[in-house]
Formats: C-alpha cells, sequence, structure tokens
C-alpha cells in the first residue's frame, strides 16, 4: 500500500501537457498500425505455409491413389487377345477412366503414364493404347511423347532413383506446380512411373482468411481509433481547462508577488527611516547644544561643525525619498573624500561627545596618510562606519571598553584597508555563520545581538548592504584570538 501511494505521489510530479497527449496519442495510433501490419503478415505466413504443406499432402495422396488403382485394376482383371468386345471395351473404359477423367479434376492439369521399354520412353494417356501395350507388350498407336514431352524430360533426370527408391518423387516447379511421379509396378515388376501434373490453387481460402482478418482489423481499428478519439477531446478539453485555470491561478499568484514586493519594499524603507531618525535627533540635539555655546572665540569651530552636522541631516531627508538612490549621487568622480577626516570628524564630534559625558569607553584612532582621495559621498561613509562604530559601543560589556580604527594604504595591492576593532566580549559565533548565499547573518536584515532583543538588527545590515552593494567595497566581521571582534572594510582605488 505505501508503494502504491509513493508511485501515485512520483505521478503527480509530472505536468502533462497538450503536446504530451498529442505525442501519446499519435504513438499510439501508430502502435496500432504496426500491430496491423505484423499481424496481417504473421497470418498471412501462416496460412500460405499451411496451404503449401496441404497442397503437397493432397497431391501426393491424389496421385498414389489413382497409381495404386491402375495396378489394382490391372491385377484383378484378366487381359488375353481373346476376350470378348464387350470386357475389351469395358476394361478400356476403366483405364479412360484413371487416364483422362481424372484431368477433370480441380487442380490436376496433366496425367500420363510413361513406360520404360529397353533405353527409350513412351507416354500413355489413352485406354485403347494402354490396354494394347498389356496385351502386345508394345505400342501401337501413335506416341504421345510431344503432348508430354516436358514430363518425359524431367523423368528422364530421376528416372534411376525412381527404379531403386520406388518412393513418391514429387518436384515443385513453382510455387503451387508439382510434378508427381509415382512407380508404376504392375504384378511387382517396376514398369515406369505414373505422372501427373497438379496445380492445387487454394488462394481463395487465403483470401478469404485475410479478407475477414482485414474486416475484423478494421472494426476494431476503428473502435480503438474512436475510443482514443474520445480519450483524446475529454484529456485536452481537460488539460486546456487546467492550463487556463492556471495562468489565471500564476497571473494572480504574479500580481501577489508585486504586491508583496512593493509592501516589502514600503516596509524596508520605512525601518531605514527610523533607523536613521533617531540618528538625525541626536544629531540634532548637537546642533541646538553647539548653538548655545556659540561665542565669538568659537564661531567658526561651531560654523564647521553645524554645517556637517547640517548636510548630514539633508543627506537623511534625501534618503527618505528614495528607496534605492541613483548611484551618481553615492559613487561620483566629482566627491573628493579624504577618509580619515571622516573618521575624525565622527569619532570626535559624535562618539566622544556622549563619550565625556559617560566616559563608558575610548576611541583610538591609528589613520595612515597614505590614504588616497576616495571618490565616495563623505555622508555615505558615514552612514556605513557609525552603525559599526554603534555596534561595538552596544556590545561592548561593563569594563572599560576600548575601541580602535585604524587605516591602512597598501600601494602594491591599490587597496585601503579599513579596520575597527574593540576589546569586548566579542560576536555570538552562530552570527558569524554563513547563509546559502555566502553571506554572515550578523549582516542580514533582523539580525540583532541584543539580549533584550529591542534593537531591529538593522545597523550592520545597512551597512553592509551600502559598502558592498552600493559602494563595491568588501566588508567582513570576525572574533578577535583573546577578546573582542573586528570588523574589515576593503576599499579599492
Amino acid at each position: 500500500m505505501e508503494n502504491k501511494n509513493s508511485f501515485i505521489e512520483n505521478l503527480k510530479k509530472y505536468h502533462f501537457e497538450f503536446k504530451h497527449l498529442t505525442v501519446l496519442f499519435i504513438g499510439l495510433i501508430v502502435l496500432q498500425l504496426v500491430l496491423s501490419f505484423v499481424h496481417k503478415a504473421s497470418l498471412r505466413n501462416f496460412v500460405e505455409n499451411t496451404q503449401e504443406w496441404y497442397q503437397q499432402h493432397s497431391a501426393e495422396k491424389f496421385a498414389n491413389l489413382s497409381t495404386t488403382t491402375l495396378e489394382l485394376l490391372l491385377e484383378t482383371i484378366q487381359l488375353s487377345s481373346s476376350s470378348s468386345e464387350a470386357d475389351k471395351r469395358r476394361i478400356i473404359q476403366f483405364f479412360d477412366i484413371i487416364l483422362n477423367q481424372q484431368v477433370l479434376q480441380q487442380n490436376v492439369e496433366e496425367i500420363c503414364l510413361l513406360i520404360s521399354i529397353g533405353d527409350k520412353i513412351y507416354t500413355i494417356d489413352d485406354g485403347k493404347v494402354l490396354y494394347s501395350f498389356f496385351i502386345t507388350k508394345k505400342i501401337e498407336e501413335p506416341d504421345a511423347t510431344q503432348r508430354h514431352l516436358n514430363a518425359v524430360n524431367i523423368y528422364k533426370k530421376f528416372k534411376s532413383t525412381l527404379e531403386q527408391d520406388e518412393q513418391i518423387l514429387n518436384i515443385r516447379s513453382d510455387k503451387q506446380t508439382y510434378h508427381l511421379f509415382v512407380p508404376f509396378v504392375p504384378r511387382g515388376e517396376f514398369t515406369g512411373a505414373f505422372y501427373m501434373r497438379n496445380t492445387a490453387d487454394v488462394s481463395f481460402i487465403q483470401r478469404e482468411i485475410v479478407s475477414n482478418y482485414e474486416e475484423t482489423s478494421i472494426i476494431y481499428s476503428a473502435l480503438f481509433l474512436l475510443g482514443l478519439l474520445a480519450m483524446y477531446y475529454i484529456s485536452s478539453y481537460t488539460v486546456k481547462e487546467r492550463d487556463e485555470a492556471q495562468k489565471l491561478f500564476l497571473e494572480e499568484h504574479e500580481n501577489s508577488l508585486k504586491q508583496k514586493i512593493d509592501h516589502d519594499k514600503e516596509a524596508l524603507f520605512t525601518k531605514r527611516i527610523y533607523h536613521t531618525h533617531h540618528k538625525a535627533e541626536k544629531v540634532m540635539g548637537f546642533i541646538k547644544e553647539d548653538l548655545r555655546m556659540l561665542e565669538p572665540n568659537n564661531i567658526n569651530e561651531i560654523k564647521y561643525r553645524v554645517t556637517k552636522y547640517s548636510n548630514f541631516i539633508s543627506r537623511v531627508i534625501y534618503d527618505m525619498k528614495w528607496y534605492d538612490p541613483p548611484i551618481q549621487t553615492i559613487r561620483n568622480i566629482a566627491f573628493k573624500t579624504n577618509l580619515n577626516e571622516v573618521i575624525k570628524f565622527i569619532v570626535e564630534n559624535i562618539f566622544n561627545r556622549t563619550a565625556r559625558k559617560t566616559g563608558s569607553f575610548e576611541i583610538k584612532l591609528n589613520l595612515d596618510e597614505k590614504v588616497p582621495i576616495i571618490h565616495i559621498n563623505e555622508f555615505v561613509i558615514w552612514e556605513i562606519l557609525e552603525p559599526l562604530i554603534q555596534n561595538s559601543i552596544d556590545h561592548g560589556g561593563d569594563n572599560k571598553l576600548v575601541i580602535e580604527i585604524t587605516t591602512k594604504y597598501f600601494e602594491n595591492e591599490k587597496i585601503t584597508r579599513l579596520f575597527i576593532q574593540d576589546n569586548g566580549p566579542g560576536i555570538v559565533q552562530e552570527l558569524l555563520e554563513k547563509n546559502e548565499s555566502g553571506i554572515k547573518k550578523l549582516f542580514l536584515e533582523n539580525v540583532t545581538t541584543k539580549m533584550n532583543n529591542q534593537s531591529s538588527g538593522y545597523g550592520c545590515y545597512i551597512a553592509y548592504e551600502i559598502s558592498k552593494l552600493r559602494c563595491g567595497w568588501n566588508i567582513d566581521v570576525e572574533n578577535l584570538p583573546d577578546v573582542g571582534c573586528k570588523f574589515t572594510i576593503e576599499i579599492p582605488h
């Protein structure tokens, strides 16, 4: 029962189309025609073999019967020259019946008696001549050899064999004609041979059998074809209805997927806005604080900071307008960004302002002055670095956290590598595992390392998306051998 259910389930996996039914239909028709042809040829061959055996057996039996009759007749009657005319006519009549009347039988075309006298062969096909031969032992009437010349020629070839074996000799000259030579041995003495040419034509039997079979085959084929046509029509109609239903289902499914994709895009866009909103809020707080601290002696410093803050706010607002911002607003030859300056500004004017208030962490910089100019919008770089540094701060633990940011330019490789590492507890090993696409789980959407699970797990995802997919940078994360973790960003030039 289990195997049957398994077979049915496997069969359901196959999807039969209209073309499959067409091929199946044509294949069955061709196979039926081939089967009919093979069966007809087999039947014809069987009938021919049976006919051949019957023809040979029937012809030999008929020739042997005629010869035996003639021999028995000679043994039972008294032949003498003193016989009365009535007896003579009666005996001659018997001979004529055997020699001539048999030709009237169906399929018998020629009969004669071949008599050997010395080296010469005579043919007798008349009762009077035969009677005279048995009385006088010689042929007095004109010889009939010319009428049976073919029989004489064949007899000459096989005379010795007949005389030695005294067995019926059956020679077939064509498909249906038999030349039969039956040894003629009256009173035990070999005198010659009784010849009969028999053309046994029973083709009418074959025609009747084949004709009846063809009629049956036509009726069967017609019924078979009618059944196939009915099945084909029903199946094709069913497949057509199924295809139409599937088409409507696929269209509905496609519309549903489009709606889901649009909804997911809107949800993703909304989450990104919410994620950057609190950063913009924090920056706005810094702007307000700087304005309160404004004095004549620090006006240029505050002006520089407020300008940077304002530009970041503008970038955040700009990102709210686009789900996929144009690439030229991210990468452009017109952008000439100093990576080290961006890092210094973010650390000094974002994170250190918070650190001076809380004293919970320390950020150290180790920047390579050889790092070339980068043609990336500086606020896009800000969006990449800020979540990674914030991640180290959020998961740094209760001990004194030290974050080290390093840049290093490798001139031979034309690559700048940026490292962000800390001495915190590190990242849970599960989040460092890769999915089927080769992306570590930490960089996936909605993945968080916070124990209270209040974060949406969106910061590292944004950093990965912008750096990998929009800027063309490689980004990776790993735990250090002792303590802490390290983010690595490779920037090609």
